[in-house]
């Protein structure tokens, strides 16, 4: 039996979401609207036939992990490689703090997106290669036809992109607590199904992150 579905989900909100700086590795735990964001989502995944749910080990997406694992009567597995980009000294700031504080590694960053290292932190490259060996371990694993996924913005993102041709460019809305779903065809390639779907949330409010460097 093949993986043919995979559904991502980004986890609930943080505080540090709330106030647009972004998080990187940092622990931040989910807040209260956060949770309740991730109860609908567990209202939403026990009716979808997950057969297994892998998730960052990053804490707010363990968080939102610990709340649909009751829908779901089977642990989480925790793939560190399902991290989001590691943003090094940029940890923490808001995009303009970013531009304004380091401006010559900003001016970098721009120039060169998929290689361009933040000092003590990753290039889109090196997040590309990790979350493709875990994407290709899951399917690997073979939990069973449809598997969920927890990750993060630019890890889906990329993720997305490299299983989908032209599928979508970094300014698509991946919105906390969102779903987006790929299945796989008889011909063995990826199609997007939904993107940021926000049904389940039945009206909570939910927000997008930008990428670094998109939204000057």
């Amino acid at each position: 039996m093949a993986v043919k579905r995979v559904v991502f989900m980004r986890p609930g909100e943080t505080e540090w979401n709330r106030l647009g700086r972004f998080q990187g590795w940092v622990a931040a735990p989910l807040n209260e609207h956060g949770r309740l964001q991730a109860q609908r989502l567990a209202n939403f995944v026990r009716h979808i036939g997950l057969r297994a749910l892998y998730t960052s080990d990053l804490r707010r997406a363990i968080e939102t992990a610990a709340i649909l694992e009751p829908r779901l009567n089977y642990a989480p597995i925790l793939e560190p490689r399902l991290r989001e980009r590691n943003i090094g000294i940029w940890q923490g700031l808001t995009m303009s703090e970013m531009e304004a504080w380091y401006p010559d590694e900003f001016e970098q960053l721009l120039a060169n997106q998929d290689d361009f290292c933040i000092p003590s932190g990753e290039s889109r490259v090196d997040v590309k290669q990790r979350v493709l060996a875990a994407f290709s371990d899951v399917l690997a694993q073979d939990k069973g036809e449809t598997v969920g996924i927890i990750s993060h913005t630019t890890t889906l993102h990329i993720l997305l992109n490299e299983l989908i041709l032209d599928c979508c460019d970094d300014s698509l809305a991946l919105s906390n607590s969102s779903v987006t779903t790929i299945v796989r065809g008889d011909d063995d390639q990826w199609k997007l199904v939904t993107t940021n779907d926000l049904m389940h949330l039945e009206g909570v409010e939910t927000k997008a992150f930008p990428e670094i460097g998109e939204d000057r």
